[in-house]
């Protein structure tokens, strides 16, 4: 294409760009949040403690008072499934799974693992960040004073060549973020060859932990769902069970603000972990594990719900991907993934681009996730990977936010080009 042609180009896209600004569009695809009729899914378990009765524990414990600080039995019985770790090696806990991230960190940071210093006391701790990762995982760690590093994302999980020499090497390294099924943004399942890998690590520091968030084990859109390798079994082989925490929720299974979270973790580090917990709480919502045990009953009856899930979040995922394929398509200014489950989409567009394609999309009504989200302290260094959430919008409003989002993405090309 010539210069005149592609500002030719770059004028029609301006033209339809201004279209679409003038329009007064409110849309937000900022973050992976589920629609109303989602949450009207698990409107039931609203009314599971209709007597007096429903409130006791199989083990007769009064649920409306203090006590069992690890959960009920059988709602660590239904997290193992959900988890593939034993159900006495679980934590069921409050709402958030993150809430459960945040305070494992803590623990390292003031207390520390298998004997060691603690971690807020060795110095210039590290920790690995797989990106195009989760921001809110990366914002952990910063918060807690750690330095990120950036390990490159495969197709087949973190690269693993990367992970085992840094881990290998620097007894700084303390541990990695994981979303191990259908990552987020990239929706990519780690392989079984990573998971191996992963299982066979050998730290230089004996207090390093793999942070096994499986946020979307259960979040399937397709016949053909992704088969995650278990990573507790692995370890079991390797005699490594101390290097993994794991954690999971029902966020976006029955309620984001009211779900129940859980840790599942080696008898070493739940020693630890129990200490820590046991100053924090005298038990979590066993009223709320309660209700989601009469709703579920197990974990057949999650699967069910995640069909229903399924039956709302798969035609939406089909309208970005047809909007992406029969806009952008063939034409080298992005390339993105088509997920088999989890809430994203990862749309890299050409370098330096994607703050450009965000700025645009606000300025004309959509609201993304912020360029460089999804890298240790909001920084791309390519500029170019945007999180593209299509789970919160009505399919009509989410078409219109693509229609619109294509566009800027060839805008924002065409200016590069013709700056160069």
């Amino acid at each position: 294409m010539s210069e005149k042609e592609l500002s030719d180009v770059r004028a029609d896209l301006q033209e339809r760009y201004n279209q679409f600004k003038a329009r007064g569009l409110k849309l937000n695809m900022a973050r992976g949040k589920p629609e109303t009729e989602q949450l009207q899914l698990s409107m039931g378990m609203l009314d599971a403690l209709n007597s007096a009765s429903d409130l006791y524990a199989s083990t007769g414990d009064d649920c409306r008072n203090y006590g069992m600080p690890y959960g009920l039995p059988e709602m660590r019985e239904l997290f193992s499934h959900m988890m593939g770790v034993d159900a006495s090696n679980i934590i069921a806990g409050g709402n958030s799974s993150l809430n459960m991230m945040f305070d494992t960190v803590s623990c390292g940071v003031t207390h520390g693992f298998s004997g060691c210093l603690p971690w807020g006391r060795q110095g210039a701790v590290k920790f690995l960040c797989p990106s195009p990762g989760y921001d809110r995982h990366f914002a952990v760690t910063e918060y807690f004073g750690f330095e990120l590093i950036t390990v490159p994302m495969l197709p087949t999980g973190p690269d693993m060549d990367v992970v085992e020499k840094l881990v290998s090497n620097d007894e700084l390294v303390k541990g990695i973020w994981c979303v191990p099924k259908y990552s987020n943004p990239t929706g990519i399942t780690y392989s079984d060859e990573t998971v191996r890998r992963f299982a066979a690590l050998k730290p230089a520091a004996k207090d390093f932990r793999i942070f096994w968030d499986n946020a979307y084990c259960v979040h399937d859109l397709t016949d053909t769902p992704d088969q995650l390798l278990n990573l507790w079994l692995e370890c079991k082989k390797n005699g490594t069970e101390d290097l993994p925490v794991f954690f999971v929720s029902t966020s976006k299974i029955s309620f984001p603000g009211a779900g129940v979270a859980a840790l599942g973790a080696s008898d070493n580090n739940l020693a630890v972990l129990k200490k820590h917990f046991s100053y924090e709480t005298i038990g979590p919502d066993k009223l709320n594990q309660l209700r989601h045990l009469y709703f579920f009953k197990d974990y057949d009856g999650i699967l069910e719900q995640m069909k229903k899930h399924r039956k709302l979040l798969a035609p939406k995922f089909k309208a970005v991907a047809n909007k992406l394929e029969s806009e952008l398509g063939g034409k080298g200014v992005a390339c993105w993934t088509n997920p088999n489950g989890g809430y994203f989409i990862s749309v890299d567009v050409l370098n330096g681009c994607a703050k450009r394609v965000v700025s645009l999309c606000k300025e004309a009504g959509v609201t993304l996730t912020n360029a460089g989200a999804t890298f240790p302290y909001g920084k791309d260094p390519n500029d170019s990977n945007i999180r593209v959430a299509p789970t919160y919008p009505p399919v009509d409003e989410l078409e219109v936010a693509m229609d619109l989002f294509c566009i800027c993405v060839q805008l924002a090309a065409a200016e590069k080009l013709l700056n160069k």
